[in-house]
C-alpha cells in the first residue's frame, strides 16, 4: 500500500478532530467518512451450491507442461503479450474472467506458479474474506523474498490474521498512524511546499522537470518527521533514503519486475534468481538504525502489546518504507499524470472547488473542510485509485472448497488452491462502471457516485469498510486517501492548471510537469 501550495500562512495549525487510541479497538486511528448501507457491500459466494441463477462451470484453462508451461506464460507476460494483453488474451480464449494460469516468476524463485485468476468486479472480493481465504506469506504472490532483507523477521504483510503477531503488529501500526496526527498536515504542506516551489525554479530553468526524484525526497522527509518526528536531514541518514528504499524494494520485488534491460538477460537473471542479500544489507541496516534512534515512543508502545523491540523496528521499516513511501511512490505521480491528462477543464473546477473551501475556513486546512467541502477533491482520488491502483495485485489460498461466482458462472475451488486477482480489471470492470478506461474526475460525486466506492477495493478491501485487527485492509488505508487529497489541495492552491510528458518506470508512471500556471484567483 493508496498529494500540496499557497495558504494565507504556511505554518498555521490544521484544525483537526481530537481522536483517542485504545488498544482493544478494531478501528484505525482516524477514518474518512463514506456512507454506505450493508447491503452496498461486496459479496463473496462460498456455499455448496451454485446460485440458482449462475451455471456451474469448470474452471477453463490449464497450466502446461510442468516448467515448460509456467516459463512460457512468465515470457508472455513480461515480453511477447505484456500484463493487461496477457490477462485480455485468455479472457477472449476462455470467455471466461476465472480461469488457470501460471504466474511469475515461477521456478526456481517460485516451486508453484499455478494460480486461479479473478479478473471481474464480482470474483475479486472474495479474496478480502478472511474466513474463506489464507493470506500466510502471500503478500508478493506465489513467492516469498528472504527474511533477510526484513531483518530475519516475517514482517506484518506477510502474516494471516490468524497468526499471534498479527494482531498486536497491526494495533502497533494504528499507533504509529494516530500519536502524531496533529503533525500530518503541517508536515504535510511544508514537504510538498517545498517540492513545488523547488520543481517551479527547475522548470524555469529547464523547460521541463522530472516529478519523481522530487516526489520521493518530499515523500520519505513528510513521513519521517510526521511520524517520527525526526527530520532525516538532521540524521546520519540524510538525503540517502529514497535511493536506499527503492534498491531494498527492488531486491524484494524485483522478479515481478521489467527494468528494461534485453529480454532474455533480464529473464536468466532477474525473473530466475533471486538477488542476494547481502548486496544490500548494509545500506538496509543504515535504515534500520535511523528508525531504532528516532521511534522511540512507537517502540515503547510495541513493548506494552508484547511485541519486542527488534521486531517492531523492522515491522516500521516495512510499513513506512515499503508500504507508505513506496505506495505515495506510485500513487503520487499517477495522481499528477491523470490530472494532466484530464485537461484545464477539470482543473478548473477543482481550483474553484479548494480555493473556496479553504477561504471560508479561515486558511485552515483541516479533516472536516477536506471531508465535507471538497467532494470533486474527494473524488479525483478515488477515480485515480480506482483507475491505476497502486498495488495491482492480491493473493489468498483457499481454506476450504469454495464456489465463487463471476458475472456469468459459478465455479468450484478446492481446499489449497490459490487465487490470484488482478486489481485493475476488477477495478475497470465495464458491467459496474461507465466508461470504466476513462479518467471520470466527477464519478464519485453524489450518492450514486458513493454508491460506486465499494467497487474500489486498492486497500486489500472495499472503500466502504475499514481495517481491523481481524482483516488483511491495508492499516493506513485513510491515511493514504488523505495524503492523496492532501497533494491535489496543494497542487490547485498553488496554480490554475499544468502540463505533463509521461512515460513509464519499473515501479508506475514516469511524470514531467512542462507547464506550471500559478494561482490566478
Amino acid at each position: 500500500m493508496a498529494a500540496t501550495a499557497a495558504f494565507s500562512t504556511p505554518n498555521s495549525s490544521p484544525r483537526l478532530p481530537l481522536f483517542s487510541y485504545r488498544t482493544t479497538t478494531s478501528f484505525p486511528p482516524f477514518s474518512i467518512t463514506i456512507r454506505s448501507s450493508i447491503a452496498d457491500r461486496p459479496s463473496t459466494l462460498s456455499a455448496n451450491a451454485p446460485p440458482a441463477d449462475l451455471p456451474l462451470r469448470k474452471i477453463p484453462g490449464d497450466y502446461g507442461f510442468p516448467l515448460l508451461g509456467s516459463i512460457k506464460d512468465r515470457f508472455a507476460y513480461f515480453y511477447t503479450e505484456g500484463c493487461d494483453a496477457f490477462f485480455r488474451s485468455r479472457i477472449r480464449r476462455y470467455n471466461s474472467t476465472v480461469f488457470r494460469v501460471n504466474m511469475p516468476p515461477g521456478p526456481p524463485i517460485s516451486a508453484d506458479p499455478r494460480v486461479i485468476a479473478l479478473l471481474d468486479a464480482v470474483s475479486f472480493p472474495i479474496l478480502f474474506d478472511t474466513s474463506a481465504v489464507e493470506k500466510r506469506d502471500l503478500f508478493t504472490g506465489t513467492f516469498m523474498p528472504s527474511t533477510d532483507l526484513t531483518g530475519g523477521y516475517r514482517v506484518l504483510s506477510y502474516l494471516d490474521p490468524s497468526e499471534p503477531l498479527h494482531a498486536p503488529l497491526k494495533k502497533l501500526l494504528f499507533f504509529l498512524l494516530s500519536h502524531r496526527r496533529r503533525s500530518l498536515i503541517p508536515e504535510f504542506r511544508r514537504a510538498f511546499g517545498s517540492l513545488f516551489s523547488s520543481l517551479e525554479s527547475d522548470l524555469s530553468k529547464q523547460g521541463k522537470v522530472d516529478f519523481g526524484p522530487g516526489n520521493d525526497r518530499a515523500c520519505f522527509d513528510f513521513l519521517s518527521r510526521a511520524l517520527l518526528g525526526r527530520d532525516p536531514a538532521d540524521s546520519p541518514l540524510g538525503s540517502d533514503a529514497p535511493g536506499i528504499i527503492t534498491k531494498w524494494v527492488l531486491f524484494q520485488i524485483g522478479p515481478l519486475l521489467t527494468i528494461g534491460l534485453p529480454r532474455f538477460i533480464e529473464d536468466a537473471t532477474l525473473h530466475s534468481f533471486r538477488l542476494p542479500p547481502a548486496l544490500i544489507r548494509a545500506d538496509y541496516d543504515r535504515l534500520a538504525d535511523f528508525f531504532r534512534e528516532s521511534a522511540g515512543p512507537v517502540l515503547d508502545e510495541a513493548n506494552r502489546l508484547g511485541i519486542s523491540r527488534e521486531e517492531a523496528v523492522h515491522n516500521l521499516v516495512f510499513s513506512i518504507c515499503f508500504n507508505s513511501f513506496g505506495g505515495m511512490k506510485i500513487l503520487f505521480p499517477n495522481i499528477v499524470k491523470w490530472l494532466g491528462r484530464a485537461g484545464g477543464r477539470l482543473h478548473s473546477r477543482l481550483a474553484a472547488e479548494v480555493r473556496a473551501a479553504v477561504r471560508s475556513n479561515a486558511g485552515q486546512i483541516g479533516m472536516r473542510v477536506i471531508e465535507e467541502e471538497m467532494p470533486l477533491v474527494k473524488s479525483v482520488v478515488y477515480e485515480a485509485l480506482r483507475i491505476e491502483p497502486p498495488v495491482s495485485m492480491q493473493y489468498g489460498k483457499a481454506k476450504r472448497d469454495l464456489l465463487i461466482r463471476s458475472h456469468d458462472a459459478a465455479f468450484e475451488v478446492k481446499t489449497g488452491e490459490v487465487l490470484f486477482g488482478y486489481q485493475p480489471f476488477a477495478t475497470k470492470d465495464p458491467r459496474v462502471f461507465d466508461r470504466a478506461e476513462e479518467f471520470v474526475g466527477d464519478r464519485f460525486v453524489g450518492e450514486e457516485g458513493e454508491r460506486l466506492l465499494r467497487h474500489v477495493v486498492w486497500s486489500n478491501g472495499p472503500e466502504t469498510e475499514g481495517p481491523t485487527v481481524e482483516n488483511k485492509q491495508c492499516a493506513g488505508k485513510d491515511f493514504v486517501v488523505l495524503v492523496a487529497r492532501l497533494l491535489v489541495i496543494e497542487l490547485f492552491l498553488r496554480y490554475d492548471s499544468f502540463e505533463i510528458e509521461v512515460g513509464s518506470s519499473a515501479l508506475g508512471s514516469s511524470v514531467k510537469l512542462t507547464s506550471l500556471k500559478r494561482a490566478s484567483f
